[in-house]
């Protein structure tokens, strides 16, 4: 008996079938409309529902090419089950290279969203009713904040055994046990029963090619590892640091800084991470580690006050 087709907005995608689909969001004011992307890979044979977004923050662009990569080689005929991908969830500020809606909400903080409220409640809606509620498990892809980087990382909860399962699979360099923020597509598709994984790496508006390559290869692990395709070899063996505990090294004064570590470098509680110094280069502060650890996230911005993160640790279990 042939398998059922795959319903989304106002299509249907055939078993063994690859579909770009765009779901309706809003009309500009010259009279265009915006659209949600997403590309349906239907397999002929039954698996679980997958989904993958990127740029729900429109200056992650890293998250896009993650996607584009990992979908290259996959074919609906040898595919089992079904992945629903969304590169683009932040359209708007997308456009513009902008962290925000135009209306500066933060799309991540407006889930579950509602039909009728402000253009970020509609879109997580929108996200929500067409793509989360039909999937089983979702990957969530980021990157740091503006002027930051992040080594890469996966951010789950590392409690519930299914998604610390998908956590090891996915194979980050580290995985976070990291809470629920109020308001994030992480939390609402949990309350819908969803295990989501959240990946981090790279800086915003920005493509790094190792952190390209850890997401792509975590994504197509953690596909097969559903048996939605055949796994790939691996030529190394996997060593991935588990963190329950992380916090930003903060600085104690205003400066220009210069950092002595790099991201995935272990550190020493006490151990000397860089210096601030004033516009003459005459040091006036130097900054610590209050931790032992690996950093894995960094400030880039040059210039820095008291209170600005500067190094973010994760400290091994």
């Amino acid at each position: 008996m042939a398998r059922e087709s795959f319903a989304i907005g106002n299509v249907r995608v055939r078993a063994g079938a690859t579909k770009e689909v765009e779901l309706p969001i809003t009309r500009l004011v010259t009279g265009g409309d915006v659209s949600l992307p997403v590309r349906v890979v239907h397999g002929r044979e039954p698996g679980p529902t997958v989904w993958v977004n990127a740029a729900i923050h429109g200056d992650e662009v890293m998250g896009v090419e993650v996607i584009r990569q990992a979908m290259a080689t996959l074919t609906a005929r040898s595919f089992r089950g079904t992945l629903v991908a969304v590169p683009v969830v932040n359209v708007l500020g997308f456009m513009t290279g902008d962290r925000y809606l135009p209306d500066r909400r933060d799309l991540n903080r407006s889930f579950p969203g509602s039909a009728r409220g402000s253009l970020a409640s509609r879109i997580a809606h929108l996200f929500m009713t067409e793509v989360v509620s039909k999937c089983d498990v979702g990957l969530d892809l980021h990157t740091a904040a503006d002027r930051r980087a992040n080594l890469p990382q996966i951010r789950a909860d590392l409690d519930d055994p299914r998604t610390r399962e998908l956590a090891e699979a996915f194979g980050a360099p580290v995985m976070l046990h990291a809470r629920l923020r109020d308001g994030s597509l992480r939390q609402a598709a949990r309350d819908r029963g969803a295990t989501v994984l959240l990946y981090e790496a790279g800086e915003a508006l920005r493509f790094d090619e190792d952190a390209i390559a850890v997401g792509v290869r975590g994504v197509r692990r953690v596909l097969a590892s559903l048996g939605m395709i055949d796994p790939e070899p691996e030529a190394d063996a996997l060593d991935v640091v588990e963190s329950r505990s992380s916090n930003w090294v903060r600085a104690r004064g205003t400066g220009i800084l210069h950092l002595d570590v790099h991201l995935g470098e272990w550190v020493e509680a006490g151990q000397r991470l860089g210096g601030l110094s004033d516009t003459f280069g005459r040091r006036v502060r130097l900054v610590h580690a209050d931790r032992p650890g690996i950093v894995i996230g960094l400030t880039r911005a040059p210039i820095v006050n008291a209170g600005d993160a500067l190094v973010h640790v994760a400290t091994p279990v």
